[in-house]
């Protein structure tokens, strides 16, 4: 095999979603496995659909899934020389011809032909014309093969045949001198020699019209591989009603690039039973072999789960590092240093399933301006807990060593003295710490926290139990 060349050539009239990010990985997997090369196009003749906003969202999301490209971005507005020169090829050889029909009489036809139930092909007025009209517009149209078979040799769906009878002669040029979509994909694969297309199987019907091109122009016809599409849990196409579809959407619910990589590489093809991989194993084990033919189903709860298992393996230090961006979006004014913001993803970590969840679970970490849930005040800021939460703070308050061990000390020294469990200290303690009856262990939370700041909640905690208590223990 000559070296593996893929490409990935979205279309920028709009953000890239999962169903594109996971065909840019397919390629891009399959140029590594081989030691080839990965290509980025951009196809931009839609002059106006395309925007340079979607350019960029389409990099971002690629650069933040970890899919970096080889050559590129190549930008088909820029390569329209190419595909006129090869479309004067055609003509002059006889491959292709002008057509002078009028948008208004091919739509006639195409009224006619639906109303008597055939297919809306154009009915080649033009194809062997010898009475050109002088001065009237024209396209040019590729002269498709009328007889016979055209085969795609496909690397997952196997042979596909096509009936050249059901093969239209396809516009190569518009009227207005501007290329389209399969002439340019011809073009361009056989310039930049891809010879490894691997796209979703919604494009299998432009494959025998664009093998017939390859040939008419003389290009090498590339190996092709149809992916199946990827299913919402209906099993129809997959759309926002199903839940996020943009791979910038992920990014800001709080998703790790690796957990989405690996989310997407699995919808579709598989190495036996395993489920967590590693980007350099995704690279040595993807093989075209191991794609389904079935469709992918999008499932938003086996994502959440990969994403936390990402989230629990990380080191807490990167995992700091890249948080930080979400507790600058949630306005939080983050002066603490980078030890502390470790110790206190640390606590967290392991429930978290987003980084944005990961936020809303340190809200008591990274502001004093907390609300005591009623129900859980109800339950355990009664009058008789003040004698619990008293003790717990003089103790604290005469700790020497602020850390896990000096804490817990603290706390054995008070169940002893009150004859009670630990369970019955430490509730009343957290819900005035955080406001909540659920979080991370007591002794990992206070010391986080810091001593002073632990106090003050505490006292806060028992100022509201006598009644005359402040809003929050901000404000103490």
């Amino acid at each position: 095999m000559s070296q593996v060349r893929t490409r990935f050539p979205p279309s920028p009239t709009g953000f890239l979603h999962i169903g594109g990010a996971r065909t840019a990985l397919f390629n891009y997997l399959f140029a590594r496995h081989h030691g080839g090369r990965f290509v980025l196009r951009i196809e931009d003749t839609d002059r106006e659909r395309s925007t340079e906003e979607s350019v960029t969202a389409i990099l971002d999301s690629l650069r933040w899934l970890g899919l970096e490209w080889d050559e590129g971005p190549f930008f088909q507005s820029q390569r329209t020389d190419l595909y006129r020169a090869d479309a004067e090829r055609l003509l002059s050889q006889g491959k292709a011809y002008r057509c002078y029909c009028s948008h208004e009489e091919l739509e006639s036809r195409r009224q006619v032909a639906l109303k008597s139930g055939h297919k809306p092909m154009y009915d080649r007025t033009c194809r062997n014309r010898n009475d050109p009209p002088a001065g009237r517009p024209f396209a040019v149209r590729f002269k498709a093969h009328i007889d016979g078979e055209t085969i795609v040799a496909d690397q997952v769906k196997g042979h596909v045949v096509f009936d050249n009878r059901e093969l239209d002669d396809l516009i190569i040029m518009r009227s207005d001198d501007t290329p389209t979509y399969n002439f340019c994909v011809v073009v361009d694969d056989a310039l930049m020699e891809i010879n490894h297309i691997i796209r979703g199987d919604d494009h299998l019907a432009n494959t025998p019209k664009q093998i017939q091109m390859y040939r008419a122009l003389d290009y090498p016809v590339p190996a092709f591989a149809h992916i199946p599409l990827i299913l919402g849990p209906d099993r129809t196409r997959l759309s926002k009603r199903h839940g996020a579809t943009s791979v910038l959407a992920y990014h800001e619910m709080g998703y790790l690039p690796d957990a989405l990589v690996n989310y997407l590489a699995r919808l579709g093809w598989a190495h036996g039973d395993q489920e967590i991989f590693t980007r350099q194993e995704l690279i040595e084990k993807f093989s075209l072999e191991n794609v389904g033919k079935a469709a992918g189903i999008y499932n938003a709860e086996k994502a959440e789960w990969l994403n936390a298992h990402y989230i629990k393996g990380m080191p807490a230090g990167e995992l700091a590092r890249v948080v930080k961006p979400y507790i600058a979006a949630k306005g939080y004014d983050l002066q603490q240093s980078n030890e502390w913001l470790e110790k206190m993803v640390k606590t967290l970590q392991e429930r978290a399933k987003t980084l944005v969840e990961l936020v809303e679970m340190a809200h008591f970490y990274l502001s004093d301006n907390i609300t005591i849930d009623p129900n859980a005040a109800a339950k355990h800021l009664k009058p008789e807990s003040t004698h619990v939460l008293r003790s717990v703070r003089e103790r604290l308050a005469a700790a020497s060593n602020w850390d896990h061990d000096g804490i817990k000390a603290c706390f054995d020294a008070a169940t002893a003295d009150l004859g009670l469990g630990l369970g019955k200290v430490a509730q009343p303690v957290r819900v005035a710490i955080t406001g909540g009856t659920v979080s991370p262990g007591i002794f990992e939370i206070l010391d986080v926290l810091g001593k002073q700041r632990s106090l003050t909640r505490l006292d806060h905690a028992l100022a509201t139990i006598a009644g005359n208590g402040p809003a929050s223990p901000a404000t103490t």
